[in-house]
């Protein structure tokens, strides 16, 4: 081939970058979009459980075709978290048969979402259950000593997500918890009651019925006893309390929901702490109904404290006005405030 032997300016008068050709890439060259499928033919389940990035769906549910199927998470969701309780749409294959899987490609909006954070300075949030709209906060009336403090942190937790709180008072033949309800006299609350080894079931199905409600509780103080309970098939691990320590171990890990009747429980991990860093102020007193509407002639920006100037409620609970109940329900406004300070 001559430009072999030609001079250098005889090959480049021959090649030049004209001479060059680009091979072209479909995927650069294809216009971006922000469209994305509307999914027409997706259908709806219910999230019942989470395992490392696998969910577990009802897809049919109060239907004879009634299943359970597993999913995996779309890309166009993103960052979006899916958690036990949530309502999704999904497309693939949602027969649930042995090595199926369908994807999550939209979340539906929630009604409420139970929220913790690592402590109370922390104001990211951890999603515990959503669209609950019971929480049954199990206590031990013993072994181990019910925490007055944590049981306020529960109620807080509920009251800003909107949910009915319930106290499930367990291991009542251990010590008269007739000291700890006093603490909460001054709240519209339900409290069931059951022994170490029996629990009220049918008066437990009943409240249930109907409802989506999530169980929380100190470790040890009998939760997952009273979901097997409830749940036969379940087989929640029970754990032990350390004679020591006064403690519960952690036995369940995960946060899984389980069919009563018209209802679901969730029952969701022990934990010994519970953070209320996302928690606004403002949806306390709201749950406070007859409160809230006296402390609408507060001044802008009152706590309720007791040591708040001018505080309409104050004033008027030291003048006796609020009468007894009243009083009381100001006094378990004020404590659950105080967790928040």
């Amino acid at each position: 081939m001559s430009w072999m032997t030609d001079g250098p300016e005889e090959a480049y008068e021959e090649y030049d970058e004209s001479s060059i050709r680009i091979r072209p890439n479909p995927k650069a060259n294809k216009p971006r979009t922000k469209q994305r499928p509307e999914h027409n033919n997706s259908v709806t389940g219910r999230v019942i459980s989470v395992d490392r990035g696998r969910y577990g769906v009802i897809v049919a549910e109060g239907s004879p075709e009634e299943h359970r199927a597993i999913a995996t998470r779309a890309r166009e969701l993103g960052r979006k978290s899916i958690v036990t309780g949530d309502f999704v749409d999904l497309v693939g294959d949602t027969s649930g048969v042995d090595g199926s899987l369908s994807r999550v490609v939209r979340v539906q909006p929630r009604s409420s979402l139970l929220r913790r954070s690592a402590d109370d300075t922390d104001a990211v949030e951890r999603i515990i259950v959503a669209n609950a709209d019971q929480m049954l906060i199990v206590v031990a009336a013993a072994n181990p000593e019910p925490r007055p403090r944590l049981v306020d942190r529960y109620l807080v937790a509920a009251f800003d997500a909107g949910i009915t709180p319930i106290l499930v008072l367990t291991k009542t033949d251990l010590a008269d918890p007739t000291e700890f309800l006093a603490n909460f006299a001054g709240l519209q609350l339900r409290v069931i009651r059951s022994s170490t080894d029996e629990f009220p079931i049918a008066e437990l199905e009943e409240m249930l019925a109907g409802h989506t409600t999530v169980a929380v509780g100190h470790s040890g103080v009998g939760k997952s006893t009273l979901v097997n309970a409830l749940v036969p098939d379940a087989n929640r691990a029970i754990g032990r309390v350390n004679d020591v320590t006064g403690r519960g171990r952690h036995t369940s890990s995960s946060t899984i929901s389980y069919r009563i009747g018209t209802g679901w429980i969730v029952d969701t991990p022990g934990v010994r702490s519970f953070g209320l860093g996302h928690v606004n102020p403002d949806n306390i007193l709201k749950s406070f109904g007859d409160l809230a509407e006296l402390a609408e002639k507060c001044p802008r920006g009152c706590t309720h404290l007791p040591d708040s100037p001018d505080c309409y409620l104050v004033d008027r609970a030291a003048k006796g006005k609020l009468g007894e109940i009243g009083a009381l329900r100001l006094d378990s406004l004020q404590r659950l405030l105080s967790t928040l300070g």
